[in-house]
């Protein structure tokens, strides 16, 4: 009898951890609302599982909203997640993560990927959604052109990014920073749907 019951509980532990490693690796759906309008992603859990906690994480915990899209560059990037409306810089609440973009996803136009600094492995909670193909961010080796790491694309809202992307720009009189928005393009609410 003992070892009858042993064999149950050993399926069902069996079963329970694949279940966790399949719902982890299943996509997440975001919804992103905007002053501008509602944006829709889909996040790639199984391309970069980690990159895909980490903005999950920042989503769950209100991080993104009132900040605003920060840097805008038409025929580039539109990029936020870091700064509020008065120019702010927020503090990231979780350390810095592994660089995920040898995941062979290419920064191809309406795809979200993490922004970073010079060091690979710096990303926190800025992203950038590309508007055109910037091939040249993507992996290339890990000791250097390391890449950005894609963790998802835009599934609906592809005319809100568009609409983003054209809004004049100035140097920010506060921060300093290049291709600030003149109007606030402002981060309202992240939504994790699933």
């Amino acid at each position: 009898m003992r070892k009858k019951l042993f064999v149950v509980i050993v399926i069902i532990l069996i079963g329970v951890c694949t279940m966790n490693k399949l719902e982890a690796s299943e996509n997440v759906n975001v919804k992103m609302v905007t002053n501008k309008g509602t944006i829709e992603l889909e996040l790639y859990a199984d391309k970069a599982p980690i990159t895909v906690e980490n903005f999950v994480k920042y989503a769950n915990d209100g991080f993104f909203n009132g900040t605003v899209f920060h840097r805008v560059i038409n025929n580039f990037m539109i990029q936020g997640g870091g700064f509020t409306i008065e120019g702010v810089h927020k503090t990231d609440t979780y350390d810095q993560i592994q660089n995920e973009a040898d995941n062979m996803l290419s920064n191809e136009v309406g795809t979200i990927a993490m922004a970073r600094t010079n060091n690979p492995h710096s990303a926190t909670s800025q992203f950038f959604i590309n508007i055109k193909d910037n091939n040249f961010l993507d992996h290339k080796n890990k000791k250097q052109d390391w890449g950005y790491c894609v963790f998802g694309k835009v599934t609906k809202g592809m005319d809100i990014v568009n609409t983003i992307k054209v809004v004049p720009t100035q140097v920010n009189p506060k921060t300093k920073m290049p291709d600030w928005p003149v109007e606030d393009i402002i981060i309202e609410s992240v939504e994790i749907l699933k």
